[in-house]
């Protein structure tokens, strides 16, 4: 996984109010420097139809909804099998996305459509598209993600949503290939991920109990104990982090398999606020995956520190 997909490009903080406020000292997602962000804003490069991803490989239609209809899961398997036999602007391979490559286009900083800046697509819808990724725990539902605004859920796959044909590429490496042993270090009261470079807090829900949003940013600061006093740097992880544990062959919690987590809670609060609207956070559900959204003032979701 390139870490620069674990960035978001989030450049505002904001009260738990939704008001804009200076980042210093906060511990939000955009006072965490974003060292990656130059390769972030000059990443795709269009090519007549296409539209190649520099950070992933991909090749993505430039026309964002190239049918101009929602179709049902199994329609939308059908089409871009169809744009394979044709080789549809001299490709042969073309897909709907999985989950990790549609998420990996999501901008925490733009809505609507919730693509970065400068970005050379056109024809995006403001609402939902399918993945090609099922839901483990419910298999007739299949994930979509919103791109006017970001969130990542399942529906029923006899639902009707758009779809984004791509060719995937090579660097966007699928999950849940990792063997537990080849992916987590325990060390001490922390989880060093090998796949991603972060360090978690084995114990998921070190505090004991739910927070709001303002709590949660505050409350992982004094954190201590064995492992975690070795290293000050413990924070609310963004949404990006946290999404980046999903195991979508697994549920209940849709963590990898052998994963050496202990008391997983089933809601966490990110760093990350939505910009959709500011009075909200991002929030992870452990259940299946899901990427959604929090109302700041209530204590609702729990803490997950990380470092790293």
């Amino acid at each position: 996984m390139h870490h620069d997909l674990l960035e978001t490009d989030q450049i505002r903080c904001y009260t738990q109010d939704g008001q804009p406020v200076d980042c210093s000292g906060t511990g939000q997602d955009a006072s965490v420097g974003k060292v990656h962000q130059p390769m972030r804003d000059q990443r795709f490069s269009p090519k007549n139809s296409v539209v190649e991803d520099r950070l992933t490989g991909a090749i993505w239609t430039r026309d964002a909804n190239p049918d101009g209809f929602p179709q049902t899961w199994h329609e939308a398997l059908a089409t871009v099998a169809k744009m394979r036999d044709r080789r549809t602007h001299g490709y042969g391979d073309w897909q709907l996305p999985s989950r990790d490559l549609l998420f990996s286009l999501i901008s925490h900083q733009y809505i609507n459509p919730a693509i970065g800046k400068n970005h050379p697509f056109e024809n995006i819808f403001n609402g939902y598209y399918w993945t090609r990724d099922s839901c483990c725990r419910l298999p007739d539902q299949a994930w979509y993600v919103h791109l006017g605004g970001g969130r990542v859920h399942r529906g029923m796959k006899q639902g009707s949503y758009l779809l984004w044909p791509v060719c995937p590429g090579s660097e966007v490496q699928e999950r849940n290939k990792h063997k537990y042993e080849d992916r987590f270090l325990i060390d001490g009261d922390g989880v060093y991920d090998r796949e991603t470079g972060l360090t978690w807090s084995r114990n998921a829900n070190p505090v004991g109990r739910r927070l709001n949003w303002r709590d949660a940013l505050s409350a992982v600061k004094p954190l201590t104990g064995p492992g975690l006093e070795i290293d000050p740097e413990w924070r609310l992880p963004n949404i990006r982090e946290l999404e980046s544990l999903v195991a979508l062959d697994a549920h209940t919690p849709a963590l990898p398999a052998g994963h050496p987590f202990i008391d997983i809670q089933e809601g966490y609060w990110s760093s990350t606020t939505s910009v959709y609207e500011p009075r909200y956070a991002w929030t992870f559900y452990t259940r299946d995956g899901q990427v959604g959204v929090g109302f700041k003032p209530h204590e609702e979701f729990f803490l997950w520190p990380v470092r790293g």
